[in-house]
């Protein structure tokens, strides 16, 4: 079933005059279909009921009306045909029924008052206008009157009248001076709706002569002028000497004094009046009271509430304003005038009546023949409203006869019109305060059906949206619309679509596949016509970017992103707003394809930039705001208050926070007296506060400033405050860090952290020094100096204890007792140096030195620990001396041992003990000897293999750089590497100490060797250096080889050897993931090394052989290359002292606490006990 929304309830009628029915559907009319037909006179415009003119200018009264074929008009005057021909100043203008009296040609605009009416008529009916009611304006003068002085006494009320002359319209009032000034008004002195002027009660500046009133016709442009008022005012004071002569003792000036007085109402008189108003004006009602004091006026409504948002009180709550009235706003009001005497009250019942007002207007009606249809027409008032009927101008009861027509009340109903059953309709409601007019007119049509929409016209939506195909048609009777998809589909059902009664086909959501031709159908009994339109649906453009919120720091450089998606068929354009406007015309605003760059940004960038897109169908936005921050502004306004002499309130304005709260403010200050153009932190605050007590020295000419802190940084300062000088007073404190310490051996140097400027509380600020000695029953020694931060007493014992205290004073006086410090006279170097020296050797690097303390007598001073000096003499080894260096270790404190590291193996040394204080070292004890034992050696200095042979290679070698001890022997051992990098077996050799070459013989040919050799003592192996070196190879075996490689069945013996050793490569490489090992055969049987594990017995091969040490010799399959001459290592031990100044340091046990760190010897390949190796021979026969 089609879906369809009704606008009418009745099915028969065509809702509406056609234009207003195509109007009510959204589809515009064709203009040649407005030509083609026909329809009865409908009145466009036309002047006001009450048409007020002016007598100055020509009368123009307007009368427009449409109509096919277009009307023809006439006029009646006060209920007569009004025959313009006849009357020369009248024209009616071509085209329109407008009237034009010419009154600026002689003509009186008063000869022209009346009630007009125009008619519109062509061949289909008659529409009238509103009686026009035309009244010329009057601004009449005012009659010429003798107005007498106003003498009044103080206190007493006064009215003046105004009384203006009637005009039409009436004139609105205001009061003025001669200078043209208007009066001041207030609760004792206003204006009455009525135009007088109240005075609740006379001042003496009352008095003047000048109050005129104005009246202002704003028809005719014109002011009148009142003749001016004189008012003189009275005081008793006066009155008493200058009219006392002239008035009787009964008179009522001089017996009775200026008193107050409780309230009367000038306006309205009595205690209740009426009003009645038209519903939707303006209600005034007013209350002026008389009184001294003022009386001031409330207005309340009995049995309710006065209307919200409606009400209003003007000249000073006298008047009460209540807009829009309506019948609910009937009622009585109270206004009560009240003073500190009493009070009085007036009640305003309020009727509202009501002119007619509609409830529904009768509305035009298309009908075809042989259709039903009605014209209402309802309206209400206060009193209700007659309702009466015209046709064409002409009260039904006496209009021609209509079969169709019935007339009912308020409804005309027609049944089964025919052609000449078209006319205008009047409806007239009306009751004692108005009345209102209607047109409607019933336009009989038989017309075929029409579709206004044009042919193959293309609709283009987005997916997803709905889609509104539209076929406007016209036709009487109203045609039915059926819409179908395609030149030959089915026509369109279903609740996908929804089918509008003015033809509009709705998709409410559009898919890609809805596209294609629609056809819609329009057919009534008077004939069938179709129209196809297109439907288009486009992919919908999105955001898929959209721009982020943005917090930048002023100056700074931000950009938006604005990224779309969108059909390959629209064309987008990008628009980018600032707070719904558009951007700043500033170079600094760089708009790309994709975002928004905004350069060196300030404050006024601030806001929401919104990126736009629009295309032909749709438009997109985002939107995102941008927060400018900064540093905040200065604070402002700062204010001292509360001064005392120890403190203050400091208050002031935040300035702006620039975006980023204010977390606190810094509050410093300047001390004008001591240090004028230096600010000093005084204390900060939440960002909260802006109010702070500060405490306060005395003696300080205090400034302020404040500085704001936000997450961005510190404001510039604000503004100094008012300074504020405190009283001086007596110091509150002393100095700090007071300290003795002499500086020679006979003296005491006292040393104090002055007071700063502030500290000093007054002026003349100086120091009161005192001292004594400790233990001694001695008096105080006292001296004052000027503001200096030392004194020196002289003549003081060697190192004896002194009791010290400085006191600050000023002109006012001294501050609090001073605590006192111990100090020491000066120091002298000691006087006796540490015995017992002796020393226990530890090993060949470390030993350990103890001694006897000296008596603390004898150090005169500060005991500060013991230096050890000690040198190395000789080496033991060389027995050749070299230059002495001697090396220091300090031990804190009263230490009696400590620990010598570093030391050198097999080597003589000598050392001595000190004492030291703060002077400096004491003797020194006698020297002590002691010996370190022997220690592994160093690795040979060089290691050089020269003269390569077939079968032979030479070693050479140098002494280890520091043997540590007598050299026993050197350790040489070796191993070939084949030609895939494998180790072979390891031959090991010994050789004598005072040996220095050895020529290897006996090794194969064109073989590379790894020689691995280290030196020995009775301590063990020193650390090792390693060398390769390859064997030659022989020439005439060369050139064989290479006549043999050219021969056919040698290529296949080597391919076939080749095949073979694959298949043993990968046997092994299967067992050595297994096992992890490789034989060795072993063929020597003497010299055996101990630290290569035993021969198995059942297969007759080495165990594994493995050592994590770096120069140890190299795993199968693993090489080291090097040079040909090996870098001696390194064997020195590093000297980590154990003490403290240069070297090191000891705890308080004498235990070591510094890091050792001499490298540590290399171990030989095979352990520091191995023995001989096989003979070279053997072992190259063992290799495989």
């Amino acid at each position: 079933m089609m879906k369809k929304k009704s606008i009418s309830s009745s099915k028969a009628s065509l809702v509406l005059f056609l234009c207003q029915m195509i109007s009510a559907l959204d589809v515009p009319l064709d203009s040649k279909l407005l030509e083609e037909l026909s329809q009865p006179p409908t009145i466009t415009q036309q002047s006001p009921k009450d048409y007020i003119v002016d007598p100055r200018e020509n009368i123009v009264i307007q009368c427009e009306a449409k109509g096919k074929p277009p009307p023809s008009f006439s006029w009646t005057r006060n209920g007569t045909h009004f025959d313009i021909d006849k009357d020369a100043q009248v024209t009616m203008k071509p085209d329109s029924g407008t009237l034009v009296i010419n009154i600026m040609n002689g003509g009186k605009a008063e000869a022209y008052e009346g009630v007009y009416q125009c008619t519109a008529r062509n061949e289909r009916g008659a529409a009238i206008s509103n009686n026009i009611v035309i009244r010329p304006s009057r601004s009449p003068l005012w009659t010429k009157e003798k107005l007498e002085p106003n003498q009044v006494r103080e206190g007493d009320s006064l009215v003046l009248h105004c009384r203006p002359p009637v005009g039409l319209p009436p004139p609105i009032i205001f009061w003025m001076d001669n200078a043209f000034q208007r009066l001041p008004q207030s609760e004792r002195v206003s204006q009455g709706l009525n135009g007088d002027l109240y005075f609740s009660n006379v001042q003496p500046e009352d008095t003047r002569e000048d109050y005129i009133c104005y009246a202002r016709f704003n028809h005719t442009q014109t002011i009148q002028q009142k003749q001016p008022i004189s008012v003189k005012v009275f005081s008793m004071d006066s009155l008493n000497d200058t009219i006392a002569a002239n008035l009787s003792d009964t008179d009522i000036y001089g017996a009775k004094p200026v008193t107050e007085r409780q309230p009367i109402l000038l306006t309205p008189t009595g205690s209740t009046s009426t009003k009645v108003e038209l519903r939707g004006n303006v209600l005034l009602l007013e209350c002026i009271a008389a009184g001294l004091p003022t009386p001031v006026i409330r207005w309340i409504k009995e049995g309710g509430e006065l209307p919200a948002n409606r009400t209003f009180f003007e000249n000073f709550k006298k008047t009460l304003k209540i807009i829009d009235v309506s019948e609910a706003d009937s009622g009585n009001y109270k206004c009560i005038a009240r003073n500190i005497l009493g009070s009085a009250h007036h009640v305003i019942s309020v009727t509202v009546k009501a002119a007619p007002y509609w409830i529904t207007a009768p509305r035009n009606l298309v009908l075809s023949p042989g259709e039903d249809g009605t014209l209402i027409c309802r309206a209400n008032g206060n009193p209700k409203p007659n309702i009466s009927w015209l046709a064409n101008g002409v009260p039904i009861a006496i209009a021609p006869e209509d079969p169709s027509r019935k007339v009912d009340g308020d409804t005309i109903i027609f049944s089964h019109v025919q052609e000449r059953s078209s006319a205008v309709y009047q409806c007239n409601a009306s009751n004692e305060y108005g009345y209102l007019l209607a047109n409607a007119f019933v336009n009989i049509l038989a017309e075929p059906p029409r579709i206004l929409t044009p042919a193959n016209k293309l609709y283009q939506v987005i997916a997803d949206s709905p889609a509104l195909l539209d076929c406007a048609y016209f036709g009487s009777p109203k045609p039915e619309i059926e819409w179908f998809k395609g030149v030959k589909g089915s026509i369109l059902r279903g609740n996908e679509y929804v089918f509008h009664d003015n033809g509009t086909l709705e998709i409410p959501v559009a898919q890609k596949d809805s596209a294609g031709t629609y056809t819609c159908v329009a057919r009534n009994e008077l004939g069938k016509i179709q129209n196809e339109v297109q439907l288009e649906v486009k992919d919908p453009t999105m955001i898929i970017k959209q721009p982020e919120y943005k917090v930048i720091q002023r100056y700074g450089q931000v950009s938006f992103e604005c990224i779309i998606k969108h059909d390959s068929t629209l064309l987008p354009t990008v628009i980018w707003l600032k707070d719904n406007d558009e951007l700043p015309d500033d170079e600094r605003f760089l708009v790309g394809k994709d975002n928004l760059t905004i350069m060196n940004v300030t404050d006024k960038d601030d806001g929401t930039y919104t990126c736009i897109v629009n295309t032909t169908l749709d438009s997109v936005s985002a939107s995102a705001v941008l927060t400018v921050v900064a540093r905040p502004n200065p604070p402002f306004d700062l204010e001292l208050t509360g001064q005392l002499e120890r403190s203050v309130e400091l208050s002031w304005i935040p300035g702006d926070e620039n975006n980023s709260p204010i977390t606190n403010f810094v509050i410093e200050y300047e001390d004008g007296l001591h240090e004028p153009g230096v600010w000093h932190y005084q204390t900060e605050v939440p960002g909260t506060q802006t109010t702070v007590q500060l405490k306060l020295s005395p003696y300080v000419n205090y400034s302020f400033r404040v500085i704001a802190v936000n997450e961005i940084g510190r404001s510039q300062p604000s503004e100094p405050s008012e300074q504020y000088l405190t009283k001086s007073a007596n110091p509150d404190e002393n100095p700090s860090n007071v300290q003795g310490i002499g500086s020679e051996p006979d003296n005491l140097v006292i040393t104090w952290e002055s007071l700063k400027g502030f500290q000093s509380n007054g002026p003349g600020l100086q120091y009161k020094v005192s001292w004594r000695q400790k233990d001694v029953d001695d008096e105080w020694t006292s001296v004052i100096v000027a503001n200096v931060s030392k004194y020196i007493v002289s003549g003081t014992p060697t190192f004896v204890p002194y009791e010290i205290k400085v006191q600050a004073l000023n002109d006012l006086g001294y501050a609090p007792e001073p605590s006192e410090v111990i100090g020491h006279s000066g120091e002298d170097l000691p006087m006796v140096a540490p015995g017992n020296v002796q020393v226990r050797v530890i090993n060949s690097t470390l030993a350990k030195v103890h001694w006897d303390p000296v008596p603390l007598k004898t150090v005169r001073g500060h005991l500060q620990g013991y230096k050890v000096y000690y040198w190395k003499v000789q080496s033991l080894s060389r027995r050749s001396r070299r230059h002495v260096e001697k090396k220091i270790l300090t031990f804190r404190g009263n230490k009696t041992f400590g620990m010598l590291p570093g030391l050198e193996p097999y080597s003589s040394y000598k050392l001595n003990v000190r004492v030291v204080n703060g002077k400096g070292e004491g003797p020194a004890s006698p020297d002590k000897v002691f010996k370190t034992p022997e220690g592994v050696p160093s690795s040979p200095s060089f290691l050089k293999i020269t003269n390569p042979t077939l079968d032979s290679l030479t070693l050479e070698w140098g002494l280890p750089t520091h043997p540590n001890g007598v050299l026993t022997s050197y350790i040489l051992k070796f191993q070939p590497i084949n030609n895939t990098h494998e180790l072979g077996p390891l031959v090991e050799i010994r050789i004598p100490a005072n040996e220095s070459s050895l020529i290897l013989k006996n090794l194969n040919y064109s073989t590379r060797y790894k020689f691995y050799f280290n030196a020995q003592t009775s301590v063990g192996s020193g650390s090792q250096i390693t060398e390769e070196a390859v064997t030659i190879m022989d020439e005439a075996m060369a050139s064989r080889q290479v006549d043999i490689a050219t021969q056919g069945w040698f290529i296949g013996l080597m391919c076939a050897v080749a095949l073979l050793i694959l298949i043993l490569l990968i046997v092994c490489f299967i067992r050595r993931n297994k096992g992890g090992k490789y034989p060795v055969k072993e063929k020597e049987d003497a010299h055996a090394d101990p630290e290569i594990q035993p021969m198995k017995e059942d297969d007759g091969t080495f165990g594994e052989y493995s050592d994590a040490e770096d120069h140890k010799p190299l795993k199968k399959g693993s090489r080291t290359p090097s040079d040909r001459t090996v870098k001696k290592e390194d064997s020195d031990d590093s000297l980590v002292d154990y003490g403290e100044g240069v070297n090191g340091q000891f705890n308080e046990d004498g235990s070591f606490i510094g890091q050792y760190s001499g490298k540590k010897e290399k171990e030989p390949a095979e352990g520091n006990e191995s023995s001989e190796a096989p003979s070279p021979v053997n072992a190259m026969n063992s290799f495989v």
